[in-house]
């Protein structure tokens, strides 16, 4: 089996959706819950020093902590793989996924997020931004990975029913740092994807997060199970190096 992993985005789509698809509620929203009580004491310019937020930003994500209440519903929330709109998800253009092709997405990709844990694609969510990183002291501690502790690995680990399972992890290294990665019962593997500049192969920043976006596309699409599979992925111009990878760390390059 192979789960994915993506991060959130701070860009958001709350415009309605137009395919009558199912929903599901976020596995972990007495955590969340606990998390918002706090985040709606700050005032509006408390939300802007948290997160080095303009005050206009700032003022916009206080309104969301203030708004935000359970139960969710599909009125006042949305699909988390349909709300976020950032690099990621621009590869992944998950609008243009078929109702089989969410339902498949719904037990193989999960998003790691600050305030909600983990979600599965068709979780329903309330607008927000919270960055994993965010040093945002609770009584469990003095950031968000205190917080979430081992619960996001607990979670995951449900997932994983065999010996031979593998997490494709597309996250960032801000939300993967969430993951006990000594207590993931899981083989972890990181695709790096490196574009040409001047001659060499770099990290390009923005590219790399379209490329995770375009690769959870291919995964769901390809319904692949099997990692070494994801070798053969060549989309947006990409293609694998065998010659520059690493154990567990497939390099994927394009000129």
């Amino acid at each position: 089996m192979l789960v994915t992993i993506i991060s959130p985005a701070k860009k958001l789509d709350y415009s309605p959706v137009e395919k009558n698809i199912d929903s599901t509620i976020p596995s972990l929203l007495e955590h969340s819950n606990e998390l918002i009580k706090d985040l709606k004491s700050l005032n509006p310019q408390e939300v802007s020093s948290l997160m080095s937020l303009s005050d206009k930003l700032g003022a916009l994500n206080y309104e969301r902590f203030q708004e935000w209440k359970t139960p969710f519903t599909k009125s006042n929330s949305k699909q988390a793989i349909l709300a976020f709109k950032g690099d990621v998800y621009q590869g992944l253009d998950a609008e243009s996924l078929s109702e089989t092709e969410l339902i498949w997405a719904q037990k193989h990709v999960r998003i790691l997020s600050g305030l909600y844990g983990i979600l599965k694609p068709m979780d329903l969510m309330q607008p927000y931004r919270l960055e994993m990183g965010t040093k945002f002291a609770t009584k469990r501690g003095q950031n968000l990975y205190d917080f979430w502790n081992s619960i996001i690995t607990e979670e995951l680990n449900k997932n994983f029913s065999s010996d031979n399972t593998n997490l494709l992890n597309l996250a960032s290294n801000e939300y993967f740092k969430s993951i006990n990665v000594s207590e993931l019962k899981a083989n972890v593997i990181s695709p790096v994807f490196m574009d040409k500049k001047n001659g060499k192969y770099k990290i390009i920043s923005f590219f790399a997060k379209k490329a995770r976006g375009l690769m959870t596309r291919y995964v769901i699409k390809n319904r692949i199970e099997d990692i070494t599979d994801i070798q053969n992925f060549e989309e947006g111009g990409y293609f694998f190096s065998e010659a520059m990878s690493e154990d567990n760390k497939p390099v994927f390059c394009r000129d």
